[in-house]
């Protein structure tokens, strides 16, 4: 039902501000609710067994210090793994990093002294260390999914699940829901953008290169005037900028998709559709909301507008 007036409040009733759609013996909604999105009390009181962990703060928790999914859900055996793991390629990894940065210095001593020196940097140290540490990350990254895999959850699909699957890896909620075909849009969608992000990037730094030179070297006689290059470099900054925004955008809905479609999944709509509009005549009384703002402004005539019914 709906109505309109010159006083749009008297069309809402009171229960129109506390009306829920939970069962009354459903806790999911109050365990479930944003008004505490972490709490220390209830991570370590889930870690210690002594009470229900949400997935939220499990996940939250498992991010700052990995293992805590994995005790909460009682797997203490993968914990040396997860820590011997992220160890060993970190340390490794920080080992021939070093060695790269000592081989580079020293290279770059001898060549100050001799140009024809021996000595060269050690490129491949660089590159070892730079996949130990890509490693530990994904060791990392791998404790945390883990932990949402082996969290126990009577509901599927699990709305923080399918969210924190989503936040974790793009598409993985979609999948988990059993909406596969969103996948490709949504990679399609982050592909795209990431693409627009590079193209634009390297215009932008060729344009400023550019631009830079024709300011500051007297002999430049490049085809691109300053001005032009000014210009360009701007607009493919700007295009940029917009590019990062797009994907943080594409990221953040999928993210909002998989809960809402994971919220929703048992949700129904019957054949029976059907839309009834009538006028109508809604007299201000205390079955409605905001009736005593009303009556201080003088406003108690009675509402007359349409009454549209809905049924689905």
């Amino acid at each position: 039902m709906a109505g309109f007036s010159l006083c749009a409040e008297a069309q809402f009733k009171d229960e129109a501000f506390t009306q829920t759609y939970n069962e009354k013996g459903d806790t999911t909604s109050v365990r479930d609710t944003s008004d505490k999105m972490f709490s220390f009390a209830e991570l370590f009181g889930g870690v210690a067994h002594k009470r229900d962990l949400r997935i939220g703060t499990m996940f939250t928790g498992s991010v700052f210090l990995p293992g805590i999914s994995q005790v909460y859900n009682r797997d203490y055996w993968k914990l040396p793994v997860i820590y011997g793991g992220i160890g060993a390629c970190a340390g490794l990894g920080g080992y021939y990093l070093h060695e790269y940065s000592v081989s580079k210095k020293r290279y770059q001593e001898a060549f100050a002294q001799d140009p024809l020196t021996d000595l060269s940097i050690n490129y491949k140290a660089k590159q070892t260390g730079t996949w130990l540490m890509v490693g530990a990350g994904l060791i990392y990254w791998g404790s945390m999914l883990d932990g949402v895999i082996c969290y126990k959850k009577d509901v599927h699909p699990h709305p923080g699940r399918a969210t924190v699957y989503s936040i974790l890896l793009p598409g993985l909620g979609q999948a988990y829901n059993g909406e596969y075909w969103k996948i490709p849009i949504y990679y399609g969608c982050l592909i795209g953008s990431a693409h627009f992000l590079y193209t634009n990037h390297t215009n932008y730094q060729r344009f400023k290169r550019i631009h830079n030179e024709a300011t500051t070297s007297p002999s430049y006689d490049g085809p691109i005037q300053a001005e032009t290059a000014k210009y360009y470099r701007d607009v493919y900054r700007r295009y940029r900028d917009y590019s990062i925004v797009a994907i943080a955008a594409f990221y953040l809905l999928q993210v909002i998709d998989a809960n809402v479609f994971a919220y929703m999944h048992d949700f129904e709509v019957s054949d029976d559709i059907s839309m009834e509009i009538a006028p109508a005549v809604i007299a201000p009384d205390n079955t409605y909301a905001m009736n005593s703002t009303m009556v201080r402004n003088n406003i108690t005539d009675n509402a007359i507008g349409l009454r549209i019914g809905l049924r689905f």
